[in-house]
């Protein structure tokens, strides 16, 4: 029932370079069996969540309506109110890998997958009858799954998000500021006192951790790099600044090397991939393109 598990991107694993983890040397590198591009509608996303993989904030995701399930559809041209995604198929035994890289234990997410097999279900199905349950509220959701499963991260937690399509995906949601499902587990949020999503510039001048400027900005380089595939990131790139003077020279640095990344990280043709995803002006990446065009012309 789930050899394959549909999993949904919106932070580091829109880009190639995000997948492979280029910036850290293949470390939690993940590959995927096939990709397609998505747009998700009731969430907004920013920096929030501090990483384990060195000093700086990672993406999050967050309703809008906080009464209302989080929902998504396959398409590549996002409407009113969605942001770009990116479904990813992953083999089962690419599970441990992909849980690690969420600071979710291995052993505990092979465990809930059991479940979902023991049920007869997908995974993303599985899930999503807990989140019914708990009425699409992410604190009660997250208590229910920590009681069911005795186990709850201060990292992420995998969500199910449904599909117009009827497929269920699973997406990986920061432990919330408000609670991890366990009063025993404080969440990497709470415990930096971080109780809303951040710009890139807002996430530079935190100053409640020590953040890296040139981790935070490599990091936050993965996430837009999906928008050279068509990939809507213009949410993310509507609140830089001053900060676009920075990204620019470093956006210039890798472009070229990113599709052949995002061809090895999704195991896509070129054929596939030009039927499937879209262009620079479709990921809302333009404009900084174009600077960092006229940066490499300098």
């Amino acid at each position: 029932m789930n050899e394959t598990l549909l999993v949904v991107g919106y932070g580091s694993l829109l880009s190639g370079h995000g997948l492979l983890t280029v910036r850290r040397n293949g470390k939690s590198r993940l590959l995927a069996l096939d990709a397609f591009p998505i747009a998700i509608r009731n969430a907004r996303r920013g920096l929030a969540k501090p990483t384990q993989h060195g000093r700086y904030l990672a993406m999050d995701l967050e309703p809008v309506d906080g009464h209302a399930p989080i929902l998504a559809r396959a398409g590549r041209e996002p409407g009113s109110g969605e942001i770009g995604a990116l479904g990813l198929v992953f083999e089962r035994k690419w599970a441990p890998r992909l849980a690690a890289r969420e600071e979710y234990d291995p052993g505990k997410f092979l465990e809930l997958i059991a479940l979902a097999d023991r049920a007869g279900m997908e995974l993303g199905q599985f899930l999503l009858g807990i989140a019914a349950a708990a009425d699409f509220d992410l604190l009660a959701y997250r208590t229910a799954l920590a009681k069911l499963i005795g186990y709850t991260s201060p990292g992420y937690i995998f969500h199910p998000l449904p599909l117009d399509d009827g497929r269920i995906a699973i997406v990986a949601i920061g432990s919330g500021f408000n609670g991890s499902g366990d009063p025993a587990v404080r969440s990497r949020r709470a415990m930096s006192g971080i109780d809303r999503l951040m710009t890139l510039e807002e996430a530079l001048k935190f100053d409640r951790l020590e953040i890296d400027p040139a981790g935070q900005l490599g990091y936050f380089l993965e996430c837009i790099l999906g928008g050279a595939h068509g990939i809507f990131v213009g949410d993310l790139i509507s609140g830089l600044n001053g900060s676009k003077d920075l990204l620019a020279p470093l956006l210039a640095q890798v472009l070229a090397d990113e599709r052949g990344h995002f061809l090895a990280a999704t195991a896509l043709t070129a054929a596939r991939y030009r039927e499937t995803f879209g262009t620079i002006s479709t990921g809302g990446l333009l404009s900084l393109i174009e600077m960092a065009g006229s940066r490499c012309a300098e």
